[in-house]
């Protein structure tokens, strides 16, 4: 990972497992990775768990001592290995997710994540296909924002705002974009 001078400190812990960086796109098949991102804004205000964070609440509480838990988003996307996917994170954030290559239950990818234009992180890393990973920061004055990244080249799984709401449907689905 590269956190570049200037740039918010960011956590990043990995749900399931990652690794470091290193192959090409030179496989056969699966070339689709379907990537999924839940944005989380966190606090000590005693408010409780908004609903759709539940399925994540055991992850999230090894990992932060917050009282409340609101979802503020939910995006998903489909995109080929070697092509970028961007999405729009609240507080004018852009992340950007370029699955580089499948192997075995592994996903190697690159994300960026950016403050208007300007990089605030870049790191390299494998996700187990259908794994997690965990972005926290930036902090405001009670709590912070993380976001969770998910990635599959198999079937698509319900993503945590999905399985707590009604007929599996998603919360909010605003379109990503693939370059």
């Amino acid at each position: 990972m590269t956190i570049r001078p200037g740039s918010l400190t960011f956590l990043i812990v990995a749900i399931t497992a990652f690794g470091t960086p290193g192959f090409s796109c030179a496989q056969p098949a699966p070339k689709h990775v379907f990537v999924y991102i839940d944005t989380v804004m966190a606090a000590d205000t005693q408010e409780g768990v908004d609903p759709r964070v539940k399925p994540m609440l055991p992850k999230l509480r090894g990992l932060f001592s917050f009282t409340t838990y609101s979802m503020i988003n939910s995006q998903e996307g489909d995109t080929e290995c070697g092509k970028m996917i961007a999405f729009t994170i609240p507080g004018g954030k852009i992340l950007h997710v370029q699955p580089r290559a499948v192997d075995g239950d592994m996903i190697a990818m690159e994300i960026v994540l950016f403050d208007g234009t300007r990089p605030m992180m870049t790191t390299d890393l494998k996700l187990k296909n259908g794994g997690t990973l965990i972005v926290g920061g930036p902090r405001y004055e009670q709590g912070m924002m993380f976001m969770s990244i998910g990635a599959s080249t198999g079937p698509r799984p319900l993503t945590p705002a999905e399985v707590t709401s009604p007929a599996n449907s998603p919360v909010t689905s605003p379109a990503a974009e693939t370059h």
